[in-house]
C-alpha cells in the first residue's frame, strides 16, 4: 500500500504561518480517521490533529489547540492542516496519516495511537526565531 506525501512545508519565523497537504488519500468506505503526526530527531511522534471521517470530527493535540485547523476535501481525497502562530516547538517532520478500515475511534482521539497505519514521505517544518 503506497501512502501519499505530506507537502507544503518550509522554514518561517516564529508567529508566521503554513499551510501542509497530502493529497491522493484512499478512497475508502465507512468511517475512518485521518490525521497529522510529526517527529523530530530523538523524540517520539506526536500525533498533532485528526478528523474522524463518519461525523467529521475534529481533534488536536493541546499544544496547537487554536493554532492549527485539520480539514479535508473528499472531492480530491485530500487533507490539510493550517498551521498559524507558529513557534519553535513545532520544528519537526510532519507526516499524513491514515488508519486502517474498522480502526477504533478511540485511537483517532488524543493523545491519538497511529501505530500501525500508513503514512507516506513527510515534509520538514522549520521554525526560527
Amino acid at each position: 500500500q503506497v501512502h501519499p506525501p505530506a507537502t507544503g512545508g518550509g522554514s518561517v519565523q516564529a508567529g508566521g504561518s503554513l499551510a501542509l497537504s497530502c493529497e491522493g488519500l484512499r478512497d475508502l468506505t465507512g468511517s475512518y480517521c485521518l490525521g497529522w503526526f510529526r517527529q523530530s530527531p530523538g523524540k517520539d511522534r506526536e500525533g498533532v490533529a485528526s478528523i474522524w471521517t463518519g461525523d467529521d470530527s475534529s481533534f488536536y493535540a493541546d499544544s496547537v489547540k487554536g493554532r492549527f485547523i485539520i480539514s479535508r476535501d473528499n472531492d480530491y481525497r485530500a487533507l490539510y492542516l493550517q498551521m498559524n502562530s507558529l513557534n519553535t516547538y513545532v520544528t519537526a517532520m510532519y507526516y499524513c496519516v491514515e488508519s486502517r478500515p474498522a480502526s477504533l475511534p478511540s485511537r483517532c482521539r488524543p493523545p491519538f495511537d497511529f501505530n500501525g497505519w500508513g503514512w507516506g514521505q513527510g515534509t520538514q517544518v522549520t521554525v526560527s526565531t
